[in-house]
Formats: C-alpha cells, structure tokens, sequence
C-alpha cells in the first residue's frame, strides 16, 4: 500500500479538503494523517473521507494536535517524561488519537515513545560528522561515551515506555488499531534498537509492531550507530509500515524518495508487499518534485504499489 503523508501540507491550509485535494493532485489516493493536524481542519477531513475521495492508511499520534501547542509538534508530550502531568497528556492524547483513527479506519497508528536528555550529545557526534571527522579517533571516543551513558539511561526510561504500552495496548485492541513503534532519528531516543527488540518481544502482540523509518534509522547508519540493512532484517518479522524518504549526506531527511542516497535496492527486499509504505516529506519538498518521482517509483518498485494491506 503506497501513501502520502499529511505532514508535508497540513501547516499551509485553513480547511480540510484542499489539504486532501492538493495531496490526490500529486498522483496518491490514499493518506496517512499526521501529527500537525489542527482540530480545524478535521470537518474537511473527515467529510472528504465520507464522500470517498481518498483512503487512510493510518495516523501518526497526536492527531488532532493538542489545542494548546501551536506548532507541528509530535514530541510535544513524551511517555518518558520525568513530568508525571507530560506522561499523563501524552496517554491522554493517544487514546484520541486511536479512537479517531478507528473513525476513519485506519488500521494503525506511528507512535513517538519519547527521548532521554541527551541531545547534546548527539549533536556533538553530528557536527563531527559535517565537518568530515567521522570514525576519527575523536570521533569513536564520542561515540562510546554517548552509547555508555545511554545505556545507563535505559532501565528508567524504558520501563515508563514500557508502562506507556501496558495502558495502549488494550484501548488499540478494543479499538482494532495496530500501534507502530518507530524509529527514531537521534540515539537518545526511546527506544534504542536493543530496547525496541525488548519491547516487542515482551509485548508479543499482534496489536503491537515495529514502524520502520528509512530516513531516521539512515541517518543513525551515518554517524556509524548502527548497520541500516543488518537492522531492517532483525526486526521485520515485527513490521507495521515504513516511512519512506530519503537522506542527502549525512543529516538532511525528508528528501524526495529516489533523490538522496540511501539504498533502497538493498533495502526493500526485506519489506513485505503488502506493507503500508508512507512518503512523509518535508513541508519544504516542492510538488514538481514529488510528481517527478512518483512515476519513478512505481515503475520500480511496482509489487509495493496499489496491494491491499493484510
């Protein structure tokens, strides 16, 4: 199932059905609806679902954005905050979010667990990376004390990701929406690939899976965190869907699928068909660009286009 992601137009429109219009016009019948979806723009959403005019693949929490965050932000309340109230909003928000995506019969919903407070970090090793130090010695030693500390970090906040899910879990079942764990772009994010292996298999339900983002786990495979091929193949038995877009070296995601560098030839094999396959771009992506591609795409990746999801 090929999709497109409302995160690339929703912060330009005032009503709902010239956002979902704007988006067929691209060559897509079916969308995901993301995060950055103000409550206003749902009536027009929601009436050009009921006319048919397009599909809902899924949602990516928290759909509708909280009303008291006035930007597009999906990590505005994060399962692992140290802030109780944080915690008790983002349940708050999420329970929504999967009833509304049961209104619209979207059979999943991408989830941001949350973050550890190592940014600092991680930026550290990025900056190292632009300037061309990667694996210098410097580097590497970086890179070791980040993963060390992050270790550290990991019994607390996996354990409120953990208790996060204990509570999801039965609202998405009674509900019939699958909950997607994803990938995350930074290192000090919840959770790591050891813990999200840990999650899932604690949580050994069909309600419960793995949301591949290609961009994010890429750019983790160019500060040499992680291998994105020898990854993609531990956890795909678990997978609910992917984000495609791609990744101009070594930061700059959210690209055009096809325009950037990471290897989809390699990479893809490991997807199956069936699979809810989303291009989430940036806001910035002009539309020639995306009509451009999409062609493209099809013709060479034609077994993941139009396949009804399982």
């Amino acid at each position: 199932m090929l999709a497109f992601s409302t995160c690339w137009n929703a912060g330009r429109h005032q009503e709902g059905e010239p956002m979902v219009e704007e988006i067929l016009e691209l060559g897509f019948d079916t969308l995901e609806l993301s995060h950055g979806m103000r409550i206003t723009l749902l009536p027009g959403v929601e009436k050009a679902y009921r006319e048919g005019l397009y599909r809902v693949a899924g949602v990516h929490n928290f759909i509708p954005s909280p009303v008291e965050v006035m930007i597009d932000a999906p990590d505005c309340y994060e399962f692992t905050s140290k802030n109780r109230y944080e915690r008790d909003r983002a349940l708050k928000h999420t329970f929504k979010s999967i009833e509304f995506a049961a209104s619209v019969d979207a059979e999943y919903i991408v989830l941001h667990m949350g973050s550890t407070p190592l940014a600092a970090l991680s930026q550290e090793l990025e900056a190292m990376v632009q300037r061309g130090r990667l694996n210098s010695r410097k580097f590497v030693k970086k890179k070791l004390d980040f993963i060390k500390q992050r270790e550290q970090l990991s019994p607390l906040y996996l354990n409120r990701a953990r208790k996060a899910l204990e509570l999801l879990l039965p609202h998405a079942e009674e509900h019939r929406v699958q909950l997607g764990i994803e990938s995350r772009s930074h290192y000090q994010d919840v959770p790591s690939e050891p813990e999200m292996i840990q999650l899932l298999e604690e949580f050994d339900s069909p309600w419960l899976g793995y949301w591949h983002d290609f961009g994010h786990v890429q750019r983790k495979a160019n500060l040499s965190l992680l291998n994105h091929e020898q990854w993609l193949g531990k956890v795909a038995h678990r997978l609910v869907g992917c984000h495609l877009h791609d990744v101009r070296w070594p930061l700059r995601d959210h690209r055009v699928p096809l325009t950037g560098h990471i290897d989809y030839d390699v990479l893809l094999p490991q997807i199956r068909p069936d699979a809810p396959m989303v291009w989430e771009l940036s806001p910035t992506r002009r539309k020639e660009e995306i009509q451009a591609a999409l062609p493209a795409w099809k013709h060479k990746w034609a077994q993941f286009h139009g396949a009804a999801a399982a």
